[in-house]
């Protein structure tokens, strides 16, 4: 146990000072409502805590399950059973390992771990990164939250399901075509169930982890949506959604900067009304695949060799994707 930390009942380390920290969780809001005073009261502000706070409980129950489901399968699925259903011939592997994202969900956070021990038990490069792609982005738990957050729209969920599919499936192709095996870094870890562990220990671990982390990014997505509805003036938002492109280019690049949580981006995209279906079809695809918390997961786990290279193709292979696809069925 290290120092500077206690054990709770269920031999979990925590900081010695955690009750303050719960009792600064539970207190520092409060105060700086009450100290606010007024100014927390002006419409502007209201309408920020109402942008915040909707797309916040909106999707806090769909980030609760989808932790809990990526969690499960790292503690009870071993990596065994993923290069059993795959195809021996690399090039069909890949389309095979996308569909995969489909039935077996994970969140950004977990996908990453998941591909390298993947590839550390054999599975083709391509594979798992056509998996570590597809796995946050077309899940039930994400297309269900997409469904909710655009009520009445069965297109954008289909169109959502069919551009991640098809970029997850061009970059698996790329990597057979294009890439290098120096790129990756050496010394592949194995993810998943350790011999001799608990597997129900490890399973509460990563959902404590991937919930605590995801959340946060939730929030801050969510503080950062509000602010960008209220603050930003009309007539730079009307600068970028006059265009086809530069809409989609900017909510790009906003879901990059943004890094929302899969499960929840869905939300923050509906409540940018004031771009295209197209555009913010893009903001959904290019999130789950290129974030700033990806890109520095990918380069912790294989390198920045590979990080740069792989973020930067599939970012423009996520937006080419969504335009063709949006295009057709928005």
């Amino acid at each position: 146990m290290a120092e500077g930390t206690e054990r709770d009942d269920e031999g979990y380390d925590l900081p010695l000072p955690w009750p303050l920290l719960l009792l600064a969780a539970a207190t520092v809001p409060g105060a700086v409502l009450y100290f606010g005073g007024r100014w927390m009261e002006t419409p502007a502000m209201e309408a920020w805590r109402t942008v915040c706070l909707a797309v916040t409980v909106q999707a806090l129950p769909f980030l609760l399950l989808g932790t809990a489901l990526s969690g499960a399968i790292n503690a009870f699925v071993p990596a065994r059973v993923f290069s059993r259903i795959l195809p021996r011939r690399p090039v069909l592997a890949v389309p095979v390992a996308g569909v995969a994202g489909v039935v077996l969900p994970g969140c950004e956070c977990a996908s990453v771990p998941v591909a390298k021990s993947l590839i550390g038990r054999g599975v083709t490069p391509a594979a798992a990164f056509a998996f570590l792609l597809s796995a946050p982005a077309v899940n039930p738990v994400v297309l269900t939250a997409t469904a909710v957050a655009f009520p009445g729209q069965p297109g954008m969920v289909v169109a959502r399901l069919l551009a991640s599919l098809a970029a997850a499936s061009v970059m698996g192709w790329l990597w057979l075509w294009l890439g290098r095996a120096e790129w990756l870094r050496a010394g592949v870890r194995h993810g998943g169930h350790q011999p001799g562990g608990s597997r129900w220990r490890e399973f509460r671990d990563g959902f404590r982890h991937d919930f605590l982390h995801a959340g946060g990014f939730l929030v801050l997505g969510a503080m950062a949506a509000a602010t960008f509805n209220v603050a930003v003036p009309r007539s730079v938002l009307d600068a970028f959604s006059g265009s086809p492109w530069l809409s989609v280019l900017f909510l790009a690049g906003l879901a990059i900067v943004l890094s929302v949580c899969s499960e929840a981006d869905a939300f923050v995209a509906a409540s940018l009304s004031g771009f295209s279906p197209v555009a913010r079809l893009t903001f959904m695809v290019v999130g789950p695949m290129v974030d700033l918390k990806l890109i520095a997961l990918q380069a912790g786990t294989f390198g920045r060799a590979f990080a740069l290279r792989f973020s930067a193709a599939t970012a423009v292979v996520a937006v080419l994707s969504s335009v063709l696809i949006g295009g057709v069925l928005l």
